[in-house]
């Protein structure tokens, strides 16, 4: 059975003091996410505000566990671009 899996993040930007300020960071998460993982991403909630975004980063894989390591590994690298703009990441599975 394929497993759908849902990696969401929620990030926090203290020194951004724009939208262009955001969006360098949001863009770049979202390209290293698309191209080191092959992952569908999308930035799902918080777009107008300057300094917050939440992105979603979806994989769909042939085993749970597969898609599993995709996205811990995914969270992986956007908590090392991020650093402490990382606010959350929570992984959720659909059926």
């Amino acid at each position: 059975m394929p497993a759908i899996g849902v990696l969401t993040l929620e990030m926090e930007f203290v020194e951004a003091h724009s939208l262009k300020d955001k969006r360098h960071w949001v863009r770049g998460l979202k390209d290293r996410l698309r191209n080191g993982f092959n992952l569908a991403v999308a930035e799902i909630d918080d777009h107008n505000l300057h300094n917050r975004s939440v992105i979603a980063a979806v994989t769909i894989s042939a085993s749970r566990e597969n898609a599993a390591k995709v996205l811990d590994a995914a969270e992986r690298v956007a908590a090392d671009f991020l650093g402490p703009a990382l606010l959350s990441a929570t992984v959720d599975w659909l059926e």
